[in-house]
């Protein structure tokens, strides 16, 4: 096997790219190192087109290899790689969205583009070399595109940091104030996916900045690399209608486009319909003489045309607003059942979307063991967008890739003010119903968590809202920022920058565009306008419901969290979980024990207390001077027992009943007095040794006991035993 190999310092660590034939039947393919982070990425273009399609039919695979980082994954009975794990999917989606906007959209041959991950080591990210390893299989191919395009990813430990940390290592990036992932080409931007703490927008601008400089040295370095082994782009022309159907459209279409697509009323034609039309009448008049997505294509184009020559050129949107207008907006928090813990319902224009707060255990939380990760998760935020929120009817079930990658957008926003688990130690999952959308869905669901989150009585440290923002842009360089973007203005604008945070700064970023890239000079004032439209969703939150409730629902699971000391937890779980089951089980609660010896009980408030004085009194660790109330339960020549604990006696010797010497044990004390006690001595066995006399000096001579008037004979105060101490019955602790 012939290799070559091309090498670049990037942030102080070697970003290496390999060729060779180890997949030789693909167009184009490499090998992308980082450490021991190894990326193969292949592309492939069909020989023939799929003239039936009105798109273009590009799909982007990323793979997970359990084998990638030295594990044997999946279950008992089944070893086999499954379906993509939502972090795989979240991966290609990145891939897709960096790549998508470089290829003329006109192809309709497929393309597929497909990352594996053949190694992964404890520190880098494959996501990186993921994008850069595509963006040579495709460069170096003979697939038409117009790339090469690079990746970085930027971090944050704390908010305290000057510099930022490139492609920081995972353990740079757990529980980090900052993490951001740029892609970009040309010192243009055209993805970005990041999470915050609420940063502010200058550290943002700051934070882009520094990206572009890093990508502009991995393109260079790839262009170098294309140039030396890239093979000659395959041409793919154009379709072309004839001059007669140009015409035709023209005279009979063009005209009609303003008004469909310029208007508010709800009943009035809409910009579907009018392509119908079309269709319907090019096919009249020239049966045959072209496909269905050459007759759509020159629709679509010519309402792109008409969208930016009147946003741009006379200021004007399709529904009328304002540029820095948002839309209507309503807001709810509860109301819609005493069963569920939380909800909320926002509204902004016909965007409409319905978040349900559920409160678990620790045991509810997701259990997730990836190729990347292994980890317990109690933050989950899930999307659900049905066909009738559009209008249309389709499959329901299942989530499809847009779904995993909005919900987990609304989720990386909303992580950020989630309280800790020191203070709030529930499971907490989200669920956004997308009931009606025109406009970003996702960032609604942000506002609609927030309202069921504080509904709940979830002590978040900030409320977040989120907002879409857009663009128009033409070929001069000319260009408008539109606010809370909506139907065609999402369809046919250049950029869908979804900008969510707090009062204080930005908790999560996502960026899609359909240009080749976006200066940052743009999104920077993007970012600005932003800010202005999420404080006045904030204060449309503030109206529903101003802090979180102070209780959680009737109908949430109670926690409470209690430590014991790590050498009790076998004594709390007994063997074989013998004690925990039936703890749980009389208590009706679940139990879940970490190795620190904090331990948390969720349930039913009665059921909570009681499984609490359980479990503390099982791992209570007796100490010289605590005192008790207890009750006499058994009676010996020598000294009486006494139930300190739910499990637990001790031992009253007959000298520690009163301070002065008694005859008999059943002068002081009977069976099932309550007596106060205090711990004399807890000997190397765990034995509990009590005194009465010392809890109460006058208890005995309150109970008539008088001093014994015969003498001691032996220097105990009790009657004297020749031969060893007897055994007696005693539990053992």
């Amino acid at each position: 096997m012939q290799t070559k190999e091309y090498s670049l310092e990037v942030g102080g660590r070697t970003l290496t790219a390999t060729f060779s034939d180890l997949a030789e039947q693909a167009n184009g393919s490499v090998m992308v190192r980082l450490g021991q982070t190894v990326v193969l990425a292949t592309a492939v273009m069909s020989k023939n087109k799929r003239e039936e399609i009105d798109y273009f039919p590009l799909t982007v695979e990323y793979e997970e290899k359990f084998y990638a980082a030295g594990k044997i994954g999946g279950g008992r009975f089944m070893k086999r790689e499954g379906r993509p794990s939502d972090e795989a999917v979240l991966s290609g989606r990145i891939i897709d969205r960096t790549i998508r906007p470089l290829f003329d959209d006109y192809i309709r041959n497929e393309i597929q583009v497909v990352a594996t991950v053949l190694s992964i080591d404890e520190d880098n990210d494959p996501d990186v070399c993921a994008v850069i390893a595509a963006s040579l299989a495709l460069g170096t191919s003979d697939i038409p595109w117009n790339g090469p395009v690079s990746s970085v990813r930027l971090g944050l430990k704390t908010g305290e940091e000057k510099d930022f940390i490139i492609n920081p290592f995972y353990a740079d990036r757990n529980q980090a104030y900052f993490d951001l992932l740029v892609c970009g080409c040309d010192g243009k931007i055209n993805m970005i996916e990041s999470e915050a703490k609420q940063i502010a927008e200058d550290r943002l601008a700051s934070a882009f900045t520094t990206a572009s400089e890093v990508i502009e040295k991995i393109q260079a370095w790839q262009k170098e690399i294309i140039q030396d082994v890239g093979k000659t782009k395959k041409i793919i022309a154009k379709p072309i209608l004839t001059e007669e159907i140009v015409a035709l459209f023209q005279n009979e279409i063009a005209s009609k486009l303003e008004t469909v697509v310029f208007t508010s009323d709800k009943g009035a034609k809409s910009a579907y319909d009018l392509r119908d039309e079309w269709l319907a009448l090019a096919e009249e008049k020239f049966p045959g003489q072209a496909g269905k997505n050459q007759l759509i294509g020159i629709f679509e184009e010519a309402v792109n045309d008409l969208l930016h020559k009147k946003g741009i050129e006379e200021g004007k949107r399709p529904d009328g607003r304002a540029f820095d207008e948002v839309r209507n907006i309503s807001t709810q928090a509860g109301g819609l059942s005493k069963i569920v813990h939380g909800s909320g319902i926002f509204y902004r224009g016909q965007t409409h979307v319905l978040t349900v707060l559920t409160l678990g255990g620790p045991k509810d939380s997701l259990m997730i063991d990836g190729m990347e990760t292994a980890e317990d998760k109690f933050f989950m935020h899930h999307y659900n967008f049905p066909p009738f929120s559009v209008g249309e009817t389709g499959r329901m079930g299942g989530v499809n890739r847009r779904s995993v990658g909005h919900g987990a957008l609304a989720e990386k926003s909303l992580r950020g003010i989630i309280p800790d688990r020191d203070v709030f130690p529930y499971t907490i999952r989200l669920v956004s119903e997308v009931m009606s959308s025109n406009g970003s869905s996702s960032m609604g669901s942000v506002c609609g968590s927030t309202l069921a989150l504080m509904d709940g009585g979830v002590p978040i440290k900030a409320p977040v809202a989120g907002i879409a923002m857009g663009l128009l842009m033409d070929d001069k360089g000319a260009y408008k920022i539109l606010t809370d973007i909506q139907g065609p203005e999402d369809h046919y604008g250049d950029m869908d920058f979804k900008v969510a945070g707090t009062a204080e700064g930005v908790t999560g970023i996502q960026l899609d565009i359909k240009v080749g890239g976006i200066p940052t000079k743009i999104l920077i004032e993007a970012m600005t306008d932003a800010k202005k439209a999420r404080l006045h969703i904030l204060e449309k939150i503030k109206e529903a419901i101003a802090t979180p409730r102070p209780e959680i629902a009737p109908s949430a699971p109670k926690i409470t969290k209690i430590s014991i000391s790590p050498e009790k937890i076998g004594s709390v779980i007994g063997p074989g979980g013998k004690n925990i089951q039936k703890i749980c089980a009389d208590t009706n609660t679940q139990i879940e024990i970490e190795d620190d010896g904090t331990v948390y009980i969720t349930g039913k408030i009665d059921g909570v207390n009681e499984a609490r004085e359980i479990v503390e009194d099982i791992a209570r660790e007796y100490k010289v001077g605590d005192r008790f109330e207890g009750e006499v339960t058994r009676m010996l020549d020598f000294g009486a027992f006494v139930k300190i604990g739910r499990d637990t006696e001790g031992l009253i010797h007959i000298s520690e009943l009163a301070p002065f010497r008694v005859d008999r044990v059943t002068d002081v004390v009977q069976i099932g007095d309550q007596v106060p006690v205090v711990v004399k001595e807890v000997d190397e066995k765990g034995r509990v040794n009590l005194s009465l006399k010392m809890a109460d000096p006058d208890y005995a001579t309150r109970k008539g006991a008088k001093p014994s008037t015969n003498p001691p004979l032996s220097g105990n105060g009790g009657p004297r035993r020749d031969g060893p101490r007897p055994h007696y019955d005693r539990p053992r602790y």
